[in-house]
């Protein structure tokens, strides 16, 4: 890569644009995409209007968005070129570029496209946000049931050039509703005289448009498929999604869920492409609300101002036992979240997992609270019992709240991943705070 950065700047100075134009014609979209995220603006735009048709609607999808953005904007100045590859992009890749842009933005472009394309772009854009109808491609390949092997094939030669992916063929009636599927090794290994309808089992597995994608995540997962049907809610054959596409959105779903984990208000793509200001702000939100929730830890120890005083070694312990209900409920939190996200537990199995979740916390203060007791049998042997007990309560109390956070926002149609990790924490160092020093108060008789 060094060295094709090299020859790169050292032709872009020399204006040897044909010598360039090879160049880049030898490399892979990846190493291409790469590059332009790297150079500088000037001269990403020259690499790209140098770019072959094909190679730059594959290098365009593999750039991030905010690379797409700059270079659609200086692609302005050309229409043609823009209108180009506009055209080119497959409609999926289209939609998820123009679902990103403010509308008066995405209006203009789909201008510039041909009217087949604007009707496929206005038709998926017309889908729920975050549905499987704007995930998926209307470039598939169709058969029907009374074709020979042979007449199917011929089909597919004029037809499927522009398709998603032929590994596997649509069966459908005369009203394109999906009878079927299937995989293309089974039509190269039929007799040419023979008819589709005599290789279908009609045991397909489809998607509906208008369903979230994560449904779409969860299928493909279930049933190990490179592609899948989308129909609507007549069961006519509307578009496919590929695996290709699903892997988008589980890298995009897992971003956007490890962001509100850790409190972030909105995903950040590239810290090193952000802003300070960006990153300050994406930030902040949830920061201050803790501030203000954390005041409550304040008003707890206050409470407890003459115990503290006169046992003074209860501090010592202090940040090690909230820090530890705190640590065991962010553990069940991921856990349950993540569970939640896939599809392995469902909100009404909460009450199932309490009891598992008591049994694996006891054991987990149990063996924490020998250790922590040890430790203070040594340093504060007067308070070796109340620490004791406090580190066996504290982390069953962090690990219920962890686990039943995310349930709790789920019932309230909330996403899971916002009951984050320092949410978790901050809660259970409250309730930790309360539950130390009440187990004192009450051991040593001290109010």
């Amino acid at each position: 890569m060094d060295y094709f950065k090299t020859k790169l700047h050292e032709l872009l100075l020399k204006r040897e644009w044909n010598t360039l134009r090879h160049l880049l014609a030898r490399n892979d979209s990846f190493e291409l995409a790469n590059l332009i995220e790297e150079i500088d603006d000037e001269s990403e735009i020259i690499v790209i209007r140098l770019l072959s048709r094909a190679q730059t609607k594959e290098v365009f999808c593999l750039l991030s968005y905010e690379k797409q953005l700059q270079i659609i904007k200086k692609l302005a100045q050309s229409s043609h070129k823009l209108s180009i590859l506009l055209n080119d992009m497959e409609p999926d890749d289209r939609t998820a570029f123009f679902e990103e842009l403010p509308e008066e933005i995405t209006q203009k472009l789909i201008k510039t496209l041909s009217s087949k394309e604007q009707a496929i772009t206005i038709q998926l854009l017309e889908y729920p946000e975050d549905s499987i109808g704007r995930l998926m491609t209307p470039e598939y390949v169709a058969v029907k049931s009374e074709h020979t092997v042979e007449e199917a094939f011929a089909h597919i030669r004029k037809y499927g050039r522009d398709s998603e992916t032929l590994n596997v063929i649509y069966v459908v009636d005369d009203e394109r509703k999906l009878i079927d599927d299937i995989r293309i090794k089974e039509l190269i290994l039929a007799l040419p005289t023979q008819r589709v309808e005599e290789l279908l089992d009609y045991r397909f597995i489809a998607l509906n448009a208008m369903d979230d994608q994560e449904k779409a995540i969860s299928t493909f997962q279930d049933y190990d498929r490179v592609a899948l049907p989308v129909l609507n809610s007549d069961g006519v054959l509307v578009g496919i999604v590929s695996i290709d596409d699903i892997m988008d959105v589980v890298e995009e779903e897992s971003t956007e869920d490890f962001h509100k984990f850790g409190s972030f208000s909105e995903a950040i793509s590239n810290p090193l492409k952000e802003k300070v200001f960006n990153l300050y702000k994406k930030r902040i939100l949830w920061l201050v609300a803790l501030v203000f929730m954390n005041i409550f830890s304040g008003e707890a120890l206050s409470n407890f101002e003459t115990l503290i005083q006169s046992m003074v070694s209860l501090v010592f312990f202090l940040p090690l036992l909230i820090d530890s209900g705190g640590n065991a409920g962010s553990q069940s939190a991921t856990l349950m979240i993540r569970s939640l996200a896939i599809g392995d537990v469902k909100i009404n199995d909460w009450y199932k997992l309490i009891a598992k979740e008591v049994g694996v916390a006891l054991l987990l203060g149990l063996t924490m609270a020998l250790a922590v007791g040890l430790v203070a049998s040594f340093r504060a042997p007067e308070i070796a019992l109340v620490v004791s007990m406090t580190m066996v309560i504290v982390v069953l109390n962090g690990s219920l709240i962890g686990m039943l956070l995310p349930f709790l926002f789920t019932k309230l149609k909330l996403d899971p991943a916002t009951a984050s990790a320092p949410l978790v924490t901050s809660i259970a160092d409250i309730s930790g705070v309360i539950i130390y020093f009440s187990i004192a108060s009450w051991y040593f008789g001290i109010v």
